[in-house]
């Protein structure tokens, strides 16, 4: 792969592009390009058409950059830019966090005195994470007896795997 600098005007949105930016989220993303340089190249097919980086592009003329980097991905067929696109943007909504690690984290950088807010969260979210999560104490009398022989529904709340079977965890 080469890295290419090109014109940021020269740069061509795709017209059926289904991720939306805000103004505010462009804002973020110019703060951290500000912040941490150009870090992740735009991709492009081979006539300039962005496949990924919209967001990037938008903030790139924001911040009045003439020129950023770009990788071209040429070989990808009309049918594979279409699915990409879209690959790109849900693939990376599917990850989740470590809250418990994140908070570690937020709270190291917080008592390094750096701008937590270039980090995309809002002031709420950042405090939530800070907070170590309190659980209560489950009392015997809480507890109530399970027909083991019922088959369920089940849902793990933290990363929303299903399944069914009898009560106790996955099968």
């Amino acid at each position: 792969m080469k890295i290419e600098q090109l014109p940021t005007a020269d740069l061509i949105p795709y017209a059926r592009n289904t991720r939306t930016h805000s103004p505010e989220q462009v804002a973020q993303i110019a703060g951290s390009i500000r912040e941490f340089g150009f870090t992740n190249p735009i991709l492009i097919d081979g006539e300039n058409g962005i496949i990924a980086g919209h967001g990037r592009v938008m903030a790139a003329s924001k911040l009045g950059l003439a020129k950023v980097p770009c990788i071209r991905l040429a070989h990808l067929s009309d049918t594979q830019k279409r699915a990409y696109i879209i690959a790109d943007n849900k693939l990376v909504l599917n990850a989740g966090w470590d809250e418990e690690m994140l908070g570690l984290e937020l709270s190291d950088l917080r008592e390094l005195d750096y701008d937590l807010g270039l980090l995309g969260f809002d002031g709420d979210a950042i405090e939530n994470f800070l907070k170590p999560q309190e659980i209560e104490p489950t009392s015997p009398e809480e507890f109530q007896e399970v027909d083991e022989s019922i088959n369920t529904e089940h849902e793990c709340p933290k990363c929303s795997y299903r399944w069914s079977g009898k009560s106790g965890g996955p099968n």
